[in-house]
C-alpha cells in the first residue's frame, strides 16, 4: 500500500520495497487494520475513548425504571455500541448488534486513510493490490462502532449505517485526556521500520505501535503519554487489552465512555426483566435478561460484585447497557455467528411454550428441543392488531417462524406473526428452480426488472426475459406495484440471487422441466430459450444452467446458412434431446426433431391421454391428497386425486387406505390436462358425463341453462366454487347453494362432493360463470340415486376384498364373505343396558356389538347362546354391528316389485343406511342422500335410527345389493295442516272457461295481477282488459283498473309458473299454471263459443299486410327493437326502422313508446316455425319502387358508394352520382357508419335495391334545380356537352368517368392530359376513385352505349388533371405533330445507311429502348429505367431537336447558361415522346396530307458533322471530375457508381431545391435512405440530418415531426436528437429546441455529451441562471468520477459565451480541489490569456509554478510562461521569469536539472 505524503516525528515516510511488498503486507496490515477496528478476536472487547473536561466526570446517570431491550425506534445517531461481524461483501459488512438489531458497515465509513487509498486506486491507472473487506473483517469479529445514519427504507423499515471510523468512535477524547492503561480504537496510517502509525481519531495526536508488540489483532492499548498528549505509545498484547478493566483514574465519564470496556460492578438491583448495575464507582447501567447468563441467574443478588462488558451508550439519555455473558467477558473466546444447531433460519417450529414474558420487550419461547429463542414484542401480534399479551400468554402451544440468529445476543430470534408463518417463500432455499410464483414488480432498471416475491426475496427477470420478444418500451407493458406470475429460471441460495422468467412459453410450458442434465434423457422434449447464436448452431439453456447446442443441421428441416438472420437471442423453442452426457454436462439437442413432433412417448404433451377416455393406472406412490400413478400402457405419470376416488365422499378415504404401491386401478378416466398434470377421477357420475358428452369442453361453449356435473373444489364465505371436467370453475353463490337459509357456508358441502350445477350466469369478458346447485333447478338423470347405490356399495365390496387378499388373514377374509341380513349364531360376553358385546368361534379376535337399541326387549346374560343378524361389517376395524331385535331375527316374507312398504332405519353408516321393511324381516341398504345435491343444515334433518320411511320395492332381489331388495323411499312427513298454495297444488287448478271472482293485486303497464277467492293468484293480460274495438291509438288499457277494485274474470289459459318462491318443490316433475284470465265483458258470457287456441294458430291467423293492435312490451337497447305483445301468448318485434318515420329519432327510438300502450301496427312477416312476428309501426309493410324509406348506412366503399340497410329485411346501395343534385369534391364525406337517412328507391335489381340521396327526388316540389342532373341514358347526352362526373378507375385504356350510376364515359389517355404521360400510373396517383373532373363529350355510340370524353384544357376550361411541378414534357399538337411526322416519313425513305445517320438524331422507339439498354449502362436501376431513356435524347442535341424545341416551348428555354441541361432536357424530349405516338390513327392521317422535304446530300453531311462535334463536347464533360452535375442524369450515374456516397445524394437533393422542386428533393432524400447500406451509419444520419432541414425550412411541424421519429427508428438515437435541436437553434426556434434539450436530458442522463450540449444552448440564449441549476442537475445525474471534467466544461463555456468571472470562479473551485490536474490548468491558462488581463494572467502562472507535481509538468508551465512575457510582458518581467525559474532548478537540485 502506498504509504501517506505526510511528516513524521520519526522521519518522514517508508517506502516498503517493491520485491517483498505484497507478501510481507498481508499479515501485517491484516492485523493493523483489524486492530483499527479494534476488534478482539478472541472476547471482541472495545474499550471507550477518554473525554476532554474534567468536569464531566460529575454527572451520574439516573438508574432505569424498567430494564428492557434497546428497540430500534430507539437507535439514534452517535449511539455508540459493540457489535460483531455476521457477513462481510466486497462492499459492506453486515454486523450484529445487541438485542437483534443488525446494521451496516459501508467501505466508506472504515477509516480516513482507507478512503484515500481507495480514491487514489480509482484515479491512478496502478493495478497495487488493496486489501478488500474479506481480508479486513471475518465473521465473528467483534468491534466498536458508531451509529452513522438510520435510514427509512421504501417500505418503512429502517436500516441503520455503521462506522468505524476512529474520528467518530472516539470523537469526545482529547489530548488531554489520555491516560496509560486506556483501550482505544484506532487504524493504521503508514507502516514504519520499526512500528505503525495509528490514527486514534485524536487531532495534534500521534499514536506509535511498536512491531514487536503486537502479537495478535487487538485494540491497542494507551502504555505511555508524552509531550503533552502529542506522543502516545501503545501495546497490543492479548493479556493486556482482551482484560483490561477501566478504572476511575482513567478518567471515563458518561460522555466518552466506550463500549467493550470491561468493567467492576456491583448489583444494585434486580428485577424479573433484568438487572440495575452500579460501576465506576458512580454510574448506573442495565443488563437485560437476554445479557444475563442462563445458568446464573439465582446467583443474582443485590450487591453482588460482577465484571460486565458495556455493551452500547446512548449518549442522549445517558443509558448505558452493560452484558454479563461469558462468551463476551472471558478472553480467549471468540462469538460464534452461527448457531451450534445449524442454520435454521426460516423453519416453521411447532409445539412451543412461552416461558417467561417481558412486557417492555416480548416474551422468550422455549422450543421443542428445549433451546430457548426470543419474541420481540411486535412479533408477538400482526402489524396491524392491538397488543393482547393475556391472549397470547392462554395458549398453550406456539407455531413459530426463525427470523434470525443474533450473534451478539447468542439466540435464535422468531416472530409468532401468522402472516410471517404462511409465507410460501421465506429464504432463497424456500425456492426451486422450474417454480411458478407470483410477485410484485419493484423497480423496471437498464438491464431487467426487480420482482419481490416476499419482503425479503427479490428476483430479477432479465431484460431478455420480460417478454417472449424483446420489449422496446417496458414500462409501458409492467408498472410498479403490479402482480406478475413468473418460473424460476435459476437460484443461488448463496449470494442471494434469483432469476425469474416473464416468457409465456416458459411460464405455461407443460413439456418436462430440465433442471438437471440428469432430467434431460435422450427423447425428452422441453421448451428452453436461445442465449447465444453461433455459425456452427444455437445454444439454448433450460433451468439451472443446464444448456445445450442445437448444431447447424438440427435448426430446421430448411437448410440455414446463417442462423443469426433466422432466430434471436431470447427466443423460445422446442428442443429435443439427442445426446447427453451430464459428466461433462454437455448436451446435442434439436429443434427440427422437437417440431415434427417426434418426442419421447413418456412427454405428457405428445401422449394421446383424451380427456373422457376410459384408461387403466398404477398406483406409484401415496401422498396426503391423492395417488401418484402412471396411466398404462405408455406408462405416463398422472394424479388420482383422494377425492376423485369415489361419488361417496365416506368411501374415498377407504379407498386410498386400501390401495398400495403397484395396484392396477381399472376405470379411471382423464378429466383435465393442465401445464405439467393429467389429472384423473373414479367418480362414477363424473365419468358418466364425459362418456354422454354431458360436459363443456371449453368456456366458449358454456351457455346459460346447461346442467352439468361437477365437484366442490373450494369453499368460501360468500358461496362455494364448482369445478368441471376439462379445468373449468364455476361460482356458487350463497344464495344458489340451497333452496334453504344458510347462515354458515362451510356446513352445507364437503370439498370433493359431487354436485349437478346449472348454469346461470356468464361474463364472457372476464370469462367466469356462475351456477346454481339448487336441487329445485337441476334435474338428476333418471335413475340415478339406484345407480350410485350400487357404485357405492360395489366400491366397499372392493375395499373388503382388498384387504382381506392383502393381510393374508383369515379374520379378515371371514369378514369378507359376510353380508347384511346374514344371521350368525353368537355367544354373549358382555351385557350392558347402553349396549351387548358378542363372541363367535368362526370370528375370533372380532369385534361384535349391538347397541342398545338392538338389543331392547331381549334379556341377556353372559355366556348366554343368541341369535344376530349382520347390520355392518368394518373390516377395517375388524368390527361387526347386528341386531338382536326379534321382528328382524324372525324367519323373513318374501317382497314383490312394485309393494309399498313402511320401513324403519336400523344402522346408518356414513353415506349409507340399513332399513327393515315392515314385519317381512327383511333388511335393505339406502343412501342417507336423495339427490347428489342434498343439504343437511341441522342434525334433525339427516336420518336417524328409528326414523320411519315410506318405501316402493323396485327389484326384490337385486344382485348387485347381495341379494338385497332395491327400493325407492321418501320420508313420511307428520300430518300437519296443509298451505294453501299446497292445496292448490294437490288440486287439479281451474279449468278452462271457468268464471273466476278476485281482487286486483298489481296493476302493471302490461299484465294485472288478480287475488282470487281462494288465495291463489291469476294474471290479466294487457289484451284482455278492453274490448278490442274500444282500445284507442296511445291508450293505456290498464291504468283503467285500480288496485283493490273487485272484478269477474274467466279462465282463458294458463302460464308455467315454476319459479315462483310458493310453490312446492317436493316433486321435481311437478309444474303449475298461474290461471291466465280475461276481463272482457263479451267473453265473460257463458256461450259455447270460447275456444282455447294455440300459440301456432294465434299466429297463423295474422295475415302480411294485416293491420292489428298491439301494447308496448319493453325495448331492447342492445338489438335497438320494441318487443310488442298482441295477446298473452304471442310477442312481436318491430325493428329500429319500421317503428321510427324521422332520421332524428335514431338515437332515441325509446321516448316515443311508453311500455303497456296500444299501438296499431301492420304485419311485416308471420312464421309459426321457427316463430317469427315482425311488426311495423310507420304504416307501411314492405318495400314499394319509387317510394322513400328509411335506411341505415351499414358500409362506405369508394368503389360503389353507401351500402344501406333498410326496412323488412332490404339491402341497397346508393351510387357517389345520386348523393347530391351538385357533385362535391369528395362526395362520401359527412356519411359515416350506423347513421340513419331517408332514400328513393328507384328499383329493385338482383335482390338490391337502386337508392338515390338527391333532394329532387326525397322532395321533388321544394327541391331546387339540379346542377348535375341525372343521366338516366345516352339519349340525354349529346356530342359537345360539358358534365361532370367521378373517376371511377385509371387503366391503360384510359380514364374511366361515372356520369351516372350506369352510364360511365372514358377519357383516352391522349385526351386526359396536355402533358406526354409514358405510364397510366402517373395518371391513377393522381386521379384517385370519386375525383370530381369537369369533362366534354366527344362523341356518343349510342348502340354500344359507349362515351368518348375529353379532359384538356382547351376542352373543358378547367386546369390540367396533372400539376406542372411533375416536370412532365408537353405533348405535340397540331403544326408540330406534323412537322414530327414529315420527318418521320422522310426518314423510312432513306437507304439503309441513311438511316444509320439518322438513328443519332432522332432514334425509333425500338432503336432508343436498345440503346438504352447497351449502351447507357444504367439500366441496372429497374424503378429509373424510364428515365433514363428519355436522358438518352436529351443527351443528343441535333438540329432537329433544337428546332422543335422552339417551336414548341418558345426559343427563351434556350437562353439558360451553358452547362445546365435541365431545362434542355424538358424540351428535348418532346420530339421523342411525339415519337412513340407516331402510331396512333389521327397521326398518320395527318402524315398523309404532308409530304416530306428532301434534303440535300451536303446538308446531311453538316448535321451529321454537327452532332458528332455536339458528342465530343459531352464526353468531355462528363470525363472532367472537378465539374459539379449540372443534370439529374448526370447524378444518376454518379450514384451508380457510389451509392453510398451521402455527399452526392445531398447535392443532387440539393440541385432540386435550387429549382424549388421540393417534392423532387424528398423523393431523392427517401431513394438515399432505402440505397445506402445499413453499415454506412454516419452517410445515412447524413440524409436523415438533410432531410430533417429539409423539413424544417419548407415542411410543416407535423412532416418535420414524421420524419424525426423515423429517423429514431433507423439511426442511433442520441446523434439525432442533437442535430435536430442545434437546427431548432439555429433556425431561431428557441422554445422546440428547449423542449427537446430538456426530453434529452431525461432520456439520456447518463450521456455526458447531452448536458454539455444543454448547457451550451442556454449559454448562448443568455440563460446563465438555468445554466447553473442545469450544472447542478448533471452532477447528481453523472456518475461521480465525471464530475470534475463536467464542471470543467461548463466552465469553459462560461468563458466563451457568458461571464467569464464566473467562469474563473468555476475553475478556482475546481483546481483547488484536484490541483494535480494540469490538464485543467492549460486550459484555464489558455482561457485567462484570451480573456483576463495580464495582471490576473501572471498570478495564475504564479499558482501553477508552485503546484506539487512532477518536474517534468513544471518545466511545461515554466515554458508557457516565458512564452506569454515574450508576447506580451517587457524585458523586466521576462527576466523575473528566468529567475524563477533558477530558483525552482535549485531547489529541486539535480532531478530537475537532468530533465
Amino acid at each position: 500500500m502506498a504509504s501517506v505524503e505526510e511528516d513524521f516525528p520519526r522521519g518522514g515516510t517508508a517506502k516498503k520495497p517493491t520485491e517483498s511488498k505484497i507478501v510481507v503486507q498481508r499479515t501485517e496490515v491484516d492485523n493493523l487494520f483489524q486492530k483499527r477496528k479494534g476488534a478482539v478476536k478472541d472476547d471482541g472487547k472495545k474499550l471507550k475513548k477518554p473525554k476532554t473536561g474534567k468536569g464531566d466526570g460529575l454527572m451520574l446517570n439516573a438508574a432505569a425504571k424498567c430494564v428492557e431491550i434497546l428497540h430500534i425506534k430507539n437507535v439514534k445517531e452517535g449511539i455508540l455500541m459493540l457489535g460483531c461481524v455476521k457477513e462481510v461483501t466486497d462492499f459492506e459488512v453486515t454486523v450484529s448488534l445487541p438485542c437483534g438489531m443488525q446494521g451496516f458497515l459501508s467501505i466508506k465509513n472504515i477509516c480516513d486513510s482507507y478512503t484515500k487509498l481507495l480514491s487514489e486506486q480509482l484515479e491512478s491507472a496502478d493495478t497495487e493490490e488493496i486489501y478488500s473487506l474479506p481480508h479486513i473483517f471475518y465473521p465473528g469479529m467483534v468491534f466498536r462502532c458508531v451509529v452513522a445514519k438510520v435510514d427509512v427504507a421504501k417500505g418503512g423499515s429502517l436500516s441503520i449505517q455503521l462506522s468505524i471510523n476512529p474520528k467518530l468512535i472516539n470523537k469526545a477524547l482529547t489530548v488531554t485526556s489520555l491516560k496509560a492503561g486506556m483501550v482505544l480504537s484506532g487504524c493504521v496510517e503508514s507502516v514504519e521500520d520499526h512500528g505503525y502509525i495509528v490514527d486514534i481519531g485524536i487531532s495534534g495526536t500521534k499514536a506509535f505501535l511498536q512491531k514487536k508488540a503486537v502479537k495478535d489483532k487487538h485494540s491497542p492499548e494507551v502504555e505511555e503519554v508524552k509531550n503533552d498528549g502529542r506522543v502516545v505509545r501503545l501495546s497490543a498484547g492479548p493479556p493486556a487489552v482482551t482484560q483490561a478493566c477501566a478504572e476511575s483514574e482513567h478518567g471515563w465519564n458518561l460522555t466518552n465512555l466506550l463500549p467493550g470496556l470491561l468493567v467492576k460492578a456491583t448489583i444494585k438491583k434486580v428485577t424479573k426483566h433484568g438487572l440495575i448495575l452500579d460501576f465506576l464507582s458512580s454510574f448506573s447501567g442495565q443488563v437485560d435478561f437476554l445479557h444475563m447468563e442462563p445458568g446464573q441467574t439465582s446467583s443474582y443478588t443485590e450487591g453482588a460484585e460482577v465484571r460486565a462488558r458495556v455493551l452500547y451508550v446512548e449518549p442522549s439519555t445517558r443509558l448505558v447497557g452493560l452484558s454479563l455473558r461469558s462468551y463476551l467477558l472471558q478472553p480467549g473466546t471468540r462469538v460464534d455467528p452461527s448457531p451450534a444447531g445449524g442454520d435454521r433460519i426460516g423453519e416453521v417450529v411447532r409445539n412451543c411454550k412461552i416461558t417467561t414474558m417481558h412486557h417492555m420487550s416480548g416474551a422468550m419461547l422455549e422450543l421443542p428441543d428445549k433451546t430457548l429463542a426470543f419474541v420481540h414484542r411486535n412479533h408477538l401480534k400482526e402489524s396491524n392488531e392491538p397488543a393482547n399479551e393475556n391472549r397470547v400468554l392462554a395458549m398453550t402451544e406456539h407455531t413459530c417462524r426463525i427470523l434470525d440468529f443474533s450473534a451478539m445476543d447468542q439466540i435464535h430470534f422468531v416472530s409468532l406473526r401468522k402472516s410471517v408463518i404462511d409465507k410460501r417463500f421465506y429464504r432463497y432455499q424456500d425456492l426451486q428452480a422450474g417454480q411458478v410464483v407470483e410477485g410484485t414488480v419493484t423497480v423496471l432498471l437498464n438491464h431487467g426488472m426487480l420482482v419481490h416475491l416476499s419482503d425479503h426475496i427479490k428476483g430479477l427477470v432479465p431484460r431478455t426475459h420480460l417478454s417472449d420478444i424483446l420489449l422496446k418500451n417496458p414500462e409501458k407493458k409492467y408498472i410498479e406495484g403490479m402482480k406478475i406470475k413468473c418460473r424460476v429460471l435459476s437460484v443461488d441460495a448463496e449470494n442471494k440471487k434469483l432469476y425469474l422468467t416473464r416468457k409465456k412459453a416458459l411460464v405455461e410450458s407443460s413439456l418436462p422441466l430440465f433442471l438437471s442434465y440428469a432430467d434431460a434423457r435422450p427423447g425428452r422434449v422441453s421448451h428452453g430459450y436461445i442465449v447465444c447464436i453461433k455459425d456452427f448452431g444455437c445454444i439454448v439453456r433450460f433451468y439451472n444452467n443446464v444448456k445445450g447446442l442445437v448444431p447447424l443441421r438440427e435448426l430446421s428441416s430448411e437448410p440455414i446458412i446463417s442462423p443469426e438472420e433466422v432466430f434471436f437471442v431470447g427466443q423460445v423453442f422446442k428442443a429435443k434431446v439427442l445426446q447427453c452426457d451430464p459428466d461433462k454436462a454437455k448436451m446435442v439437442l434439436s429443434f427440427k426433431d422437437a417440431a415434427e413432433g417426434d418426442a419421447e412417448e413418456a412427454a405428457t404433451a405428445q401422449f394421446d391421454c383424451e380427456v373422457g377416455k376410459r384408461l387403466e393406472a398404477k398406483v406409484l406412490k401415496k401422498s396426503v391428497n391423492g395417488l401418484e400413478v402412471v396411466v398404462l400402457p405408455d406408462e405416463v405419470r398422472a394424479v388420482l386425486p383422494t377425492m376423485h376416488l369415489s361419488d361417496h365422499m365416506s368411501n374415498c378415504p377407504l379407498l386410498w387406505e386400501s390401495l398400495q404401491e403397484g395396484d392396477v386401478v381399472s376405470n379411471v378416466m382423464c378429466f383435465n390436462k393442465n401445464k405439467q398434470n393429467i389429472t384423473l377421477t373414479k367418480k362414477p357420475t363424473v365419468r358418466w358425463s364425459l362418456e354422454e358428452g354431458v360436459v363443456a369442453k371449453d368456456f366458449s361453449e358454456i351457455t346459460v341453462g346447461m346442467q352439468l356435473v361437477g365437484w366442490i373444489k373450494n369453499i368460501m364465505s360468500y358461496g362455494v366454487f364448482v369445478e368441471f371436467p376439462y379445468g373449468l370453475v364455476g361460482l356458487a353463490p350463497k344464495s344458489a347453494m340451497t333452496d334453504k337459509f344458510i347462515s354458515d357456508t362451510i356446513t352445507v358441502f364437503e370439498p370433493g362432493q359431487t354436485v349437478l350445477a346449472k348454469v346461470t350466469n356468464l361474463d364472457e369478458e372476464k370469462r367466469r360463470f356462475l351456477v346454481t346447485l339448487k336441487m329445485t333447478e337441476v334435474i338428476s338423470p333418471e335413475g340415478d340415486v339406484q345407480t350410485r347405490l350400487i357404485n357405492g356399495l360395489q366400491e366397499r365390496k372392493a375395499v373388503a376384498e382388498m384387504l382381506a387378499t392383502r393381510e393374508n388373514s383369515d379374520l379378515r377374509q371371514q369378514l369378507a364373505a359376510l353380508s347384511i341380513g346374514q344371521k350368525l349364531k353368537l355367544t354373549v360376553d358382555t351385557a350392558k343396558d347402553c349396549a351387548a358385546t358378542f363372541k363367535s368361534d368362526d370370528l375370533a379376535g372380532a369385534t361384535i356389538l349391538a347397541t342398545k337399541h338392538h338389543v331392547m326387549g331381549v334379556n341377556l346374560t353372559p355366556g348366554q347362546k343368541a341369535t344376530a343378524v349382520i347390520l355392518r361389517v368394518d373390516i377395517l376395524s375388524t368390527c361387526v354391528h347386528v341386531s338382536l331385535l326379534p321382528k328382524l331375527v324372525a324367519k323373513k316374507k318374501s317382497l314383490a316389485e312394485g309393494s309399498k312398504y313402511t320401513a324403519m332405519v336400523q344402522h346408518i353408516d356414513k353415506d349409507f343406511a340399513v332399513i327393515s321393511l315392515e314385519d317381512t324381516a327383511q333388511l335393505t341398504v339406502i343412501q342417507t342422500r336423495g339427490h347428489l345435491n342434498e343439504t343437511f343444515l341441522s342434525e334433525s334433518e339427516k336420518l336417524k335410527a328409528g326414523m320411519s320411511l315410506a318405501v316402493e320395492v323396485i327389484e326384490a332381489s337385486c344382485q348387485e345389493l347381495q341379494g338385497l331388495a332395491l327400493v325407492s323411499w321418501q320420508r313420511t312427513a307428520p300430518n300437519r295442516q296443509r298451505t294453501t298454495s299446497e292445496n292448490q297444488t294437490s288440486s287439479k287448478g281451474y279449468c278452462f272457461g271457468e268464471i273466476v271472482r278476485g281482487k286486483v293485486r298489481t296493476v302493471k303497464p302490461t299484465s294485472l295481477l288478480v287475488t282470487l277467492e281462494d288465495g291463489s293468484t291469476g294474471s290479466v293480460h294487457v289484451s284482455e282488459v278492453v274490448e278490442g274495438a274500444d282500445v284507442c291509438q296511445g291508450s293505456f288499457p290498464t291504468a283503467s283498473v285500480k288496485v283493490g277494485s273487485a272484478v269477474t274474470a274467466r279462465v282463458i289459459g294458463g302460464r308455467e309458473a315454476s319459479s315462483h318462491r310458493y310453490l312446492p318443490f317436493s316433486h321435481p316433475k311437478f309444474t303449475y299454471t298461474i290461471p291466465e284470465l280475461t276481463l272482457i265483458p263479451s267473453k265473460l258470457d257463458k256461450s259455447p263459443d270460447l275456444k282455447a287456441v294455440t300459440v301456432k294458430e294465434k299466429i297463423n291467423s295474422y295475415k302480411v299486410g294485416e293491420e292489428v293492435t298491439c301494447f308496448v312490451s319493453k325495448f331492447n337497447p342492445v338489438r335497438k327493437i320494441l318487443e310488442v305483445t298482441t295477446d298473452p301468448c304471442v310477442t312481436g318485434t318491430v325493428e329500429l326502422l319500421a317503428m321510427i318515420t324521422d332520421p332524428k329519432e335514431a338515437s332515441h327510438p325509446e321516448k316515443l313508446y311508453k311500455l303497456g300502450q296500444a299501438v296499431h301496427a301492420r304485419v311485416v312477416e308471420v312464421n309459426s316455425k321457427p316463430q317469427r312476428f315482425m311488426l311495423s309501426l310507420t304504416g307501411v309493410y314492405k318495400l314499394e319502387k319509387d317510394s322513400v324509406a328509411l335506411g341505415i348506412v351499414t358500409n362506405i366503399q369508394p368503389q360503389v358508394g353507401l351500402l344501406v340497410k333498410l326496412p323488412f329485411g332490404g339491402m341497397g346501395t346508393v351510387d357517389v352520382t345520386d348523393l347530391a343534385d351538385a357533385y362535391r369534391p369528395n362526395p362520401l364525406d359527412g356519411y359515416s357508419k350506423d347513421k340513419v337517412f331517408r332514400f328513393f328507391l328507384f328499383g329493385e335489381e338482383k335482390g338490391k335495391w337502386q337508392l338515390s340521396l338527391r333532394p329532387s327526388r326525397l322532395n321533388p316540389h321544394q327541391a331546387k334545380p339540379a346542377k348535375d342532373p341525372e343521366v338516366l341514358s345516352v339519349d340525354q347526352l349529346k356530342a359537345g356537352q360539358i358534365i361532370r362526373g367521378y373517376v371511377k378507375s385509371v387503366g391503360e385504356q384510359g380514364v374511366f368517368i361515372r356520369l351516372s350510376r350506369s352510364i360511365t364515359g372514358r377519357a383516352e389517355l391522349q385526351q386526359s392530359t396536355k402533358y406526354f404521360v409514358n405510364h397510366h400510373k402517373v395518371l391513377s396517383e393522381h386521379l384517385t376513385p370519386n375525383t370530381l373532373l369537369t369533362t366534354k363529350i366527344l362523341s356518343i355510340d349510342k348502340e354500344e352505349e359507349l362515351v368518348h370524353l375529353s379532359l384538356l384544357p382547351e376542352d373543358t376550361g378547367k386546369p390540367d388533371v396533372l400539376p406542372e411541378s411533375l416536370g412532365l414534357p408537353l405533348r405535340l399538337m397540331g403544326e408540330e405533330k406534323k412537322e414530327h411526322d414529315t420527318k418521320k416519313k422522310m426518314k423510312r425513305a432513306l437507304s439503309e445507311s441513311e438511316q444509320k445517320q439518322e438513328q443519332s438524331q432522332v432514334p425509333k422507339k425500338k432503336k432508343k429502348t436498345k440503346k438504352a439498354k447497351t449502351d447507357d449502362s444504367d439500366s441496372g436501376v429497374e424503378v429509373y429505367f424510364r428515365e433514363e431513356e428519355d436522358k438518352e435524347v436529351e443527351e443528343e442535341p441535333t438540329s432537329n431537336s433544337v428546332k422543335v424545341t422552339t417551336s414548341s416551348a418558345g426559343p427563351c428555354r434556350l437562353q439558360v447558361a451553358a452547362g445546365f441541361s435541365w431545362d434542355v432536357g424538358l424540351s428535348s424530349l418532346k420530339p421523342a415522346s411525339a415519337g412513340q405516338e407516331g402510331d396512333s390513327s389521327d397521326g398518320e392521317d395527318q402524315n398523309g396530307s404532308s409530304k416530306p422535304q428532301k434534303k440535300s446530300r451536303h446538308e446531311l453531311e453538316q448535321e451529321k458533322k454537327a452532332a458528332e462535334k455536339a458528342l465530343v463536347q459531352r464526353e468531355t464533360e462528363l470525363m472532367d471530375p472537378s465539374l459539379r452535375p449540372q443534370d439529374a442524369a448526370a447524378f444518376e450515374r454518379l450514384l451508380l457508381a457510389s451509392p453510398n456516397s451521402s455527399l452526392l445524394w445531398l447535392q443532387y437533393m440539393a440541385h432540386h431545391l435550387q429549382a424549388t422542386q421540393i417534392e423532387q428533393a424528398r423523393a431523392v432524400a427517401e431513394r438515399a435512405i432505402k440505397t445506402i447500406s445499413f453499415r454506412e451509419e454516419q452517410e445515412k444520419l447524413n440524409v436523415w440530418v438533410a432531410l430533417l432541414n429539409l423539413e424544417n425550412m419548407y415542411g410543416t411541424d407535423e412532416t418535420l415531426k414524421k420524419v424525426f421519429e423515423r429517423a429514431l427508428q433507423f439511426c442511433e438515437p442520441m446523434p439525432v436528437y442533437q442535430q435536430l435541436a442545434d437546427i431548432y437553434a439555429k433556425s431561431n426556434k428557441t422554445k422546440e429546441a428547449e423542449g427537446l434539450y430538456k426530453t434529452m436530458v431525461k432520456r439520456f442522463r447518463q450521456n455526458k455529451a447531452v448536458w454539455l450540449s444543454y448547457g451550451t444552448f442556454l449559454l448562448q440564449q443568455g440563460q446563465s441562471d438555468n445554466a447553473s441549476a442545469l450544472l447542478q442537475r448533471a452532477l447528481k445525474s453523472l456518475p461521480s468520477k465525471e464530475s470534475v471534467d463536467v464542471i470543467a466544461k461548463f466552465a469553459q463555456l462560461e468563458f466563451r459565451y457568458g461571464d467569464s468571472e464566473k467562469g474563473r470562479t468555476m475553475f478556482d473551485k475546481v483546481l483547488t480541489s484536484y490541483p494535480k490536474r494540469t490538464d485543467l490548468w492549460s486550459v484555464f491558462i489558455d482561457l485567462m490569456v484570451k480573456h483576463g488581463s495580464q495582471k490576473e494572467v501572471r498570478a495564475l502562472f504564479d499558482r501553477v509554478i508552485h503546484l506539487s507535481v512532477s518536474v517534468k509538468k513544471i518545466k511545461f508551465f515554466f515554458k508557457r510562461y516565458l512564452e506569454y512575457e515574450k508576447k506580451h510582458g517587457t524585458p523586466q518581467t521576462i527576466q523575473a521569469v528566468k529567475e524563477k525559474a533558477m530558483e525552482f532548478v535549485e531547489a529541486k537540485g539535480t532531478e530537475a536539472a537532468n530533465q
